[in-house]
């Protein structure tokens, strides 16, 4: 798993990669929250465009980030979610709470 945070104009961009399942999750989570307080965004986009494979672990991270850009007063969009990783959030109903564009 592997994260790497852009952040231009309060900006945020993490683009996530590799296998967001419970190990990396746990990793992923520290990384996301360390890039949020370092930026402190308005808007955070979640570019899940590497992720090859993920679990519940991964609507964790997700649920995570909404609550960190909540007390921010920001907003999160998630995008370029593969096949199988859309298929985990359509299940869970995660577009309900946060957008998810292509």
């Amino acid at each position: 798993m592997e994260l790497n945070a852009r952040c231009t104009d309060r900006n945020l961009l993490l683009e996530i990669s590799g296998e967001l399942d419970h190990h990396g999750a746990r990793k992923a989570i520290v990384e996301l929250e360390q890039a949020i307080d370092a930026a402190l965004p308005n808007k955070l986009a979640l570019d899940f465009s590497g992720v090859t494979f993920m679990d519940s672990s991964g609507i964790a991270l997700i649920l995570r980030a909404q609550k960190r850009m909540q007390n921010l007063g920001g907003s999160m969009v998630i995008c370029r979610v593969p096949r199988q990783a859309r298929r985990v959030l359509d299940a869970a109903g995660i577009g309900r709470l946060v957008a998810i564009r292509e």
